[in-house]
Formats: C-alpha cells, structure tokens, sequence
C-alpha cells in the first residue's frame, strides 16, 4: 500500500511516500480502506521528534481516518465489510489502509462525506471528553475556547454552542475572530490587540466564565485563571507556549478554581471506545441534523502531506486540513 512515513525527524520535507506492506486487522480490530485522512498538530510534533507514538502503535503519522471497512479481525460483529465509517487511530492514518479498533469506529454521519467524516475524530473525541466530560460544561454557562480558527477550536464552539452554552472565542486577526462568531461564538476576542481578561470581564459583568479550553499553556494560565467565575474550570490541552507557568493559588482557593487536562492518544482502547459510544449519542444526531459540522480548510493528496504539514505550521488556515488518497 501507498503509505506517508517520517523518514527522520525535521521539517516537512521528512514525510516520505513509500509502499507498505497491506496490515490486517487483529482481534477486535477492522481494516479500513482509507479515502481521507485528518492533520493534526500532533502529527506535527510526532515529525519533529517530540510526541512518539505510544507503544504498539504504527509508526505512520495520522489519527483520524475515514472510508470503507475492508476486512474484519476476530470477533468483531459490530461492523460489516463495505460500511462507512470514520475511526480515531493512535497512528498509520496517513496511508491507503489502516487498522483501527473496532470500538474506536464511528458510522460517517448522514449527509456528510468522506473528506468532511476524516475530520472529525480527533477534534471531537478531543472536546467531548476534556469539554463536556472532564471540564463538565453545561447549558446555561459560559465558555472561553482559545485557538478558536483550530480544528478544536471550531469543534469547541460549535458543540457549546448547539448545546446551550454562552461561547466566546480567541483569535489572532479579524478574518478569523469573524469566522468565530459565524461558527456560533457570541463574542470573538482578536488576541494581538485586546485583552482576553478584560474583554470576558466586561461582557460577564466582571463574573468570568464557566470554562477556558486552553491549547497554549505558558504565560495564559494565569491569565486564564484570572477570567475564570467562581467554580470555574480550566481545561489545558495544549502546551503551544510553554510547559511551565506561575499560578497564585489564593485565586485557585478563593474561587473554588479546577486546573485539569488530559492527552488523548495514550488513553486505553476501552476508554476511547466509551468516548465514541458518547459522541455516537450525544453529538451524533447533531452533525446530521447540520447543526454541528467538522469545517475544512484545505485538502491535498495524500503524497502532498509535507504540503499540508507547511499549511498547518503557518496557522493560516480555519478548520481542519485533510489528505485524501484518490
């Protein structure tokens, strides 16, 4: 099979077309027939030689798929050679076959395609779990998603939004803090020249908000903590800035404040596999009804995956970027 692999780590030109051997799907596994293939920024990290993959992984970037089942492992039941779906994978997206755990396979919602059901897993098993499972958001609150033109942060806004919830957004120019608030953001913060604090303060009434989902780290989280309500929840998922910050605790005591966070990709099968049965109930029906829906930027061939790699370090894009392998 055609497969993208990270011949040594650097910039983008180490992404290699080669031919690989076809995998086969192991117990309670299924082989899927890759039409396209999600990019992460963790595929980003993973080229540069600082986010491996996890034990028992392949090798080949890549960890969201979408297309057909092609062959079933042992025991699975569940699925059927020749139906659609979309998996997160904890690797070996970026080829035309891939295997993924069968529990971690989703049906491509209705009326979506391929191209737009490969964007989907990462970002949404992302937000649901950190979001509205870890961070516990719910209608009637407020939210503050940085990185809101992010494959996570336009999923993260959109599901608050479709759930009830008071979204604002940060992004750094004005294109971008407009896509925001057509996305569903009731006020877009542009990062180079406001102050998040500030501008959260005066819209709350000087309460803050329920949640911050943070992809920077750094010098944000005390900033963060700062816009934070009583109660108040910071959901770090994301280290773009720094992986070491100053906290005052007497504001962590006084409000009540929770710091959490988590990474997805060393999660166990079974925990991935309770985040998709959630997303199959909860978000599911959303996407079909067209009130939610993954939004891509950019496509490429799959052997043009350093090209897509470019895009995504030069952050111009909104939504996600997706290979395909036709």
């Amino acid at each position: 099979m055609l497969a993208i692999e990270i011949s040594s780590s650097g910039g983008p030109e180490v992404l290699t077309p080669v031919e690989r051997p076809d995998p086969a799907p192991g117990p309670g596994e299924v082989l899927i027939r890759v039409a396209a293939a999600g990019v992460n920024r963790p595929d980003v990290m993973q080229r540069r030689g600082r986010y491996p993959a996890p034990p028992g992984a392949s090798d080949l970037p890549g960890l969201e798929v979408a297309g057909t089942v092609a062959a079933l492992g042992l025991g699975v039941d569940n699925w059927a050679v020749g139906d659609r779906v979309c998996a997160l994978v904890a690797g070996g997206g970026y080829a035309a076959l891939c295997v993924a755990p069968a529990v971690q396979c989703l049906p491509i919602p209705r009326g979506v395609d391929e191209v737009c059901a490969a964007a989907i897993p990462e970002t949404f098993f992302t937000v649901w779990s950190n979001v509205f499972e870890r961070g516990r958001l719910r209608a009637g609150e407020s939210v503050l998603v940085h990185g809101g033109t992010s494959g996570i942060g336009t999923t993260a806004i959109q599901l608050a939004a479709a759930r009830g919830v008071r979204v604002f957004a940060t992004a750094g120019s004005p294109e971008k803090c407009a896509a925001c608030e057509k996305l569903g953001a009731k006020r877009a913060i542009n990062y180079r020249d406001e102050d998040f604090v500030e501008v959260v303060m005066n819209a709350t009434g000087g309460r803050g908000v329920d949640l911050i989902l943070d992809i920077v780290g750094g010098d944000y989280v005390a900033r963060n903590l700062a816009a934070l309500a009583m109660d108040g929840r910071l959901v770090q998922i994301g280290l773009m800035g720094g992986n070491a910050a100053p906290i005052d605790f007497r504001m962590v005591l006084g409000r009540r404040l929770t710091i959490t966070g988590s990474t997805l990709r060393p999660r166990s099968v079974k925990e991935k596999g309770a985040i998709a049965a959630a997303l199959r109930a909860e978000v599911w029906p959303l996407i079909e009804q067209g009130r939610v829906r993954p939004v891509v930027f950019k496509t490429f061939p799959l052997t043009q995956a350093s090209e897509a790699h470019r895009l995504m370090e030069s952050s111009e894009h909104i939504g996600k970027i997706v290979l395909v392998t036709a």
